[in-house]
């Protein structure tokens, strides 16, 4: 067992090449040992683990607690008021099982196949406005016109939420994730906080045939769900169906159209598509990193002792390129026949929003492949934007053209008409 040094000059891995692409990063963090005391951007000090073996391991490891209560000093994290706070990522054991019976009750996967059509109807209207923005500009934005509002759609509609109030939801959570200024980060937990306790007083004197209207009239054996753990859902699933969703229909896009074979091969064959879409979520998922966790007591990682209370973060997208477990992991290919990844979770905390994530993210790709047989980049790979996060690798923006749309800017700009 070895016990790695504390020092207080702790190297910082992410910087702003990692945000752009973070696997080498994470190539020579695996090849130099299983587990690293790092710090992260803000400062803290955390054990980062990058072994699929082992990252699979600490997912299910009751011994790591994704309560903030058996944290020790040095995590910093996001400061959520209770109200937020009360959610699935951050209880274990009993009362995770509790929450997760009464949340089950509402998100049914009657109540996801049923999302289909509107999924499909609000992707061709989403995919019509893209082409008229191309066909006017002769270029897009996907994220902006098709990626971020397809997800909103979608989880407004499940949760029933005031379209006005989307977008600006997904700007708070964004802002929170990773803000630009100081002191962003508690405004946008203000306003989301604000916002969704108002959603759940007017859906309880309100109620419809919702998903926020189920989990308030949820009971399993005369339990039911607090207020604060009402909001604190509500949160969770407006963020992890909004945000998750948008970066890997936009990322997804992307990895296919930066690898032309795989994506012909998808166009010649369709019933690929649902194995394309898990070869997406190991190669591409937006989420770098697990919930961070906290060992209840001295525990073993990869042969390296990590105190009780240290913030422990279990690096996914580190564990999907481990060639120990994957066989040319670096290499993206529909046809993979592992198709095993631990992007929606493990055990415990495997996601309940799974099976709509991959129903909508099928949708999404099937529109755009299917409505834009030419779609390409609009502008070089390396010159492409993407957000400052070490937890998310996810693009700001993804703008695109068509070969039909290309071509006639071209004619036009040597002096011609086609």
């Amino acid at each position: 067992m070895t016990a790695q040094p504390l020092t207080t000059q702790l190297p910082q891995p992410f910087d702003s090449a990692h945000f752009a692409d973070p696997y080498p990063t994470y190539a020579r963090l695996r090849d130099e040992g299983p587990v690293h005391r790092i710090a992260l951007p803000d400062g803290s000090p955390i054990w980062l683990v990058t072994r699929e073996a082992d990252v699979r391991a600490g997912l299910t490891d009751p011994r790591l607690s994704v309560n903030k209560a058996h944290s020790g000093t040095g995590y910093k994290g996001f400061s959520l008021p209770p109200a937020l706070d009360a959610n699935l990522l951050n209880i274990d054991s009993d009362d995770h099982l509790r929450l997760r019976r009464l949340v089950s009750k509402g998100f049914t996967p009657r109540r996801v196949e049923g999302m289909r059509e509107l999924v499909q109807a609000a992707a061709d209207r989403l995919a019509t406005r893209l082409t008229s923005r191309i066909v006017a500009e002769g270029h897009a934005d996907l994220v902006r016109e098709f990626a971020n509002p397809l997800p909103l759609v979608v989880i407004g509609d499940l949760l029933d939420v005031p379209e006005p109030d989307r977008r600006p939801f997904s700007s708070w959570v964004g802002t929170m994730i990773a803000p630009e200024q100081p002191g962003q980060v508690a405004e946008a937990v203000d306003h989301i906080q604000r916002f969704l306790i108002d959603l759940v007083a007017l859906r309880r004197t309100n109620p419809g045939d919702d998903l926020l209207s189920a989990l308030i009239a949820a009971r399993d054996e005369g339990d039911r769900l607090s207020e604060d753990e009402l909001v604190s859902l509500a949160f969770l699933i407006l963020m992890a169906g909004s945000e998750n969703a948008q970066h890997l229909i936009s990322g997804g896009l992307l990895t296919l159209l930066r690898h032309p074979d795989q994506l012909a091969a998808l166009r010649a064959d369709p019933s690929l598509l649902p194995g394309a879409v898990e070869e997406i979520l190991r190669y591409a998922h937006p989420n770098q990193m697990a919930i961070r966790r906290f060992p209840t007591e001295p525990l073993e990682i990869g042969g390296v002792s990590i105190p009780p209370g240290d913030t422990v973060l279990l690096c996914l997208a580190s564990a999907h390129r481990d060639p120990a477990r994957y066989l040319d992991p670096d290499r993206f290919n529909i046809h993979r026949e592992d198709k095993a990844h631990l992007a929606l979770g493990q055990g415990m905390h495997y996601c309940l929003g799974a099976p709509l994530a991959r129903m909508e993210v099928q949708v999404a790709l099937s529109t755009l492949l299917g409505g834009f047989p030419d779609l390409a980049l609009a502008i070089p790979a390396d010159q492409l934007s993407w957000r400052a996060s070490f937890r998310s690798h996810a693009l700001t923006a993804l703008p695109l053209v068509t070969e039909s749309s290309s071509a006639e800017d071209n004619s036009k700009g040597a002096g011609g008409e086609l």
